[in-house]
């Protein structure tokens, strides 16, 4: 088996989008975008200005520093124009996973498959580049919409951590699991390229 590699910021060039590192320039036309309470209402952070939305990118950056995150910023390809976020984070090269979280895109870029391709992208890099066997996910147990997306592109469920985190109002939250495994890595890859070929 040969050693994980280092996990490194990098550019990921799709059709319909760019995921570069997430910098602080990014931020004011990311707030253009991003500070609809919507896109925010199942996640630990809930930015409602350009001053809110700094302080979420600046602790995504020191994750990044700190070895245990990459986070990318979600460029439109054709105009360069900031739509979304994801990342790489709980990273345990030593174990050859990863987890995929913090994503969002604009409401204007949905279900025009950015997020997709960005998905498409992000995996890939994970599989065949960073060697990973696992990638997984997390989402609240009560976010349908994120629960049947990621069954779309064909992520397996594992289970429900209970109690597994408390949100900023207080409620505790469930965690749904997912994930996608390396034997599975080929047919994701081909459902994800099939739909966006569509």
């Amino acid at each position: 088996m040969s050693e994980p590699v280092r996990v490194e910021p990098v550019t990921l060039e799709g059709r319909r989008v760019r995921l570069v590192p997430l910098a602080l320039d990014h931020v004011p036309r990311l707030a253009e975008v991003a500070l609809d309470p919507a896109l925010w209402q199942w996640t630990l952070a809930r930015p409602t200005d350009e001053a809110g939305l700094r302080a979420w990118a600046e602790a995504a950056i020191a994750g990044r520093d700190a070895g245990t995150e990459l986070p990318f910023v979600t460029l439109e390809a054709d105009t360069g124009r900031p739509i979304g976020s994801s990342r790489y984070l709980n990273i345990v090269l030593e174990h050859r996973r990863l987890e995929i979280g913090w994503t969002w895109v604009a409401p204007a870029w949905q279900r025009t498959g950015a997020n997709r391709e960005a998905k498409l992208l992000m995996l890939g890099h994970a599989f065949d580049t960073l060697g990973c066997r696992r990638v997984e996910f997390k989402t609240d147990s009560r976010n349908e919409p994120s629960r049947t997306a990621l069954l779309g592109i064909g992520a397996q469920f594992e289970g429900i951590f209970r109690n597994h985190m408390v949100m900023p109002d207080g409620r505790m939250r469930h965690s749904a699991y997912y994930s996608v495994i390396d034997e599975e890595w080929p047919d994701v890859k081909a459902r994800l390229e099939a739909s966006l070929a569509r």
